[in-house]
């Protein structure tokens, strides 16, 4: 369980540390699994910001907050999304504070959020790079950097999901198997395995009746940074020019393949599991982002090429 936050170096504020305490426990409490954790790191960022301006949370003013948004923006120089993010729970944490009596008025009721551009920041990489990364991990001498790739490119998942995927969570529904996935919210989903994700999993897996799916060297759960100094090597074995990876570019890739096979935007999704529709608009290209179209790459069927050449057999 996560540990509440609190600033230990609180002085002057001696007097409502324990209400603060309180009111961000009570808080955090609505919040389970990742979601808890998140929020949790971004509520210490704000708390921390305060307790280096001598300001009391629980007496902070609307324009103190607005200074906390434009020190992210301008000092820190934080993304967008995530100053966003950042800004949404202090907003829902005093409005939190409201519902439960602790104050009683919100000071980020009327709170300017950084405007988040509609087009998604994140770039994918292109066919040739996709498969460049593919061919690497499958010629790499760990075999879970196969199944890691796999995971992200070829499945969509998200980072924390494939590292937090167990051996156990593998199995078969109406013939096919499939992973159970534990994603954003606590949501379980069944995710229908490729036959090649198969092979690739199964190759991480090595007979293996319980433990992580994917693995360190050490024979440690893989955690996301792990998996992102492992993808730049890849790309650095690849031999291709690549941008710095990250490992939702992965899920970005998937994404966008789909879409330039012509995928419908509903089933695409489905696939990436995204609750919100604007999602997958902010994933189409805009005109400085062309898109070679579906029938120039030969060798991809119905929106997932045909892997043959780098896929084990």
């Amino acid at each position: 369980m996560t540990t509440v936050l609190v600033p230990a170096s609180t002085g002057e504020m001696l007097s409502s540390t324990e209400r603060l305490r309180v009111a961000v426990a009570a808080f955090l409490a609505r919040y389970t699994g990742l979601s808890r954790a998140h929020t949790a790191s971004d509520l210490r960022g704000f708390l921390d910001w305060c307790v280096d301006r001598g300001v009391d949370p629980l007496a902070a003013s609307w324009p103190q907050l607005e200074l906390f948004v434009r020190w992210m923006q301008q000092t820190r120089r934080l993304k967008p999304s995530t100053g966003s993010r950042r800004t949404s729970v202090v907003a829902g944490f005093y409005r939190t504070c409201v519902i439960d009596g602790v104050l009683e008025h919100s000071p980020a009721e009327h709170l300017r959020r950084p405007r988040v551009p509609p087009e998604s920041p994140t770039l994918g990489l292109t066919h040739l790079q996709f498969e460049a990364l593919l061919t690497a991990a499958r010629d790499s001498s760990n075999v879970n950097d196969f199944a890691l790739v796999a995971m992200l490119g070829l499945l969509g998942l998200r980072v924390f999901e494939a590292c937090g995927s167990d051996v156990s969570d593998l199995g078969e529904e109406h013939g096919h198997r499939v992973l159970r996935v534990v994603g954003k919210g606590s949501k379980v989903v069944l995710v229908p395995l490729l036959p090649a994700v198969g092979r690739a999993i199964d190759l991480a897996v090595d007979g293996r009746p319980v433990g992580p799916i994917l693995r360190t060297r050490r024979g440690s759960r893989m955690d996301r940074h792990a998996a992102t100094r492992q993808l730049r090597r890849l790309a650095e074995a690849s031999g291709m020019r690549m941008p710095r990876l990250h490992p939702h570019m992965l899920r970005h890739t998937f994404v966008t393949t789909m879409l330039d096979a012509g995928v419908d935007l509903r089933d695409v999704q489905i696939a990436a599991r995204h609750a919100r529709h604007s999602h997958h608009h902010a994933l189409r290209p805009g005109p400085q982002e062309p898109r070679p179209a579906p029938e120039l790459l030969p060798r991809r069927v119905h929106g997932v090429w045909d892997l043959s050449a780098v896929l084990p057999r």
